[in-house]
């Protein structure tokens, strides 16, 4: 049951995710079928019941074929042409240890957007599929070292490193550091 205290972004996204169930036509058991996410689940992420995963919004991205940013902007005021550090959204995946600020928040006008990824130490994220199939990403390592799998090859990154690359399958981010990884991804739209 919602409380009192629910997180307003939350709450938004939820109805988002209601709103687009319904624009695409689908029950809650279709959107569980196209998903692979339980017909519960996805009705308590749409009452803002539970604070969704990033996997379990990159399973809706998938089906919606947006990207996570272009969702997470949706719940968002319109964007600004720049956006101060104070006001980039930042979403936590708390059960991974996975905070996503938007830097440069998605545009209708632009294809691009750049997002600040940080990962505890030990966070291993998989996603089972790309929110669009031939995303362009581009992950530069600014501190700590992360390993990134993806077409069934490992790429071990340290400060620095960058890795260029199109997503068409499934992806996993593991923090390889002690102290956690910091990152920038560039996120480019087919």
């Amino acid at each position: 049951m919602r409380s009192d205290d629910t997180d307003p972004v939350d709450t938004r996204l939820g109805a988002r995710l209601a709103e687009l169930r319904t624009e695409h036509g689908y029950s809650l058991g279709e959107l569980a079928d196209r998903s692979g996410v339980s017909r519960s689940t996805l009705s308590r992420a749409e009452r803002a019941e539970i604070s969704p995963t990033a996997s379990l919004l990159n399973r809706l991205c998938a089906v919606y074929g947006r990207t996570m940013s272009q969702l997470l902007s949706e719940v968002e005021a319109e964007p600004a042409p720049v956006v101060r550090t104070a006001d980039q959204p930042v979403w936590q995946d708390q059960d991974s240890g996975f905070v996503r600020r938007s830097v440069s928040p998605p545009h209708a006008a632009l294809r691009g957007e750049l997002v600040e990824g940080r990962l505890t130490a030990g966070a291993d994220i998989a996603y089972d599929r790309p929110p669009v199939a031939g995303l362009e990403q581009h992950i530069w390592v600014l501190e700590g070292a992360l390993d990134v799998t993806a077409q069934d090859t490992e790429h071990h990154l340290g400060a620095g490193d960058c890795l260029r690359m199109r997503v068409w399958g499934p992806t996993r981010f593991r923090c390889a550091a002690p102290e956690g990884v910091r990152y920038l991804l560039a996120v480019v739209r087919p």
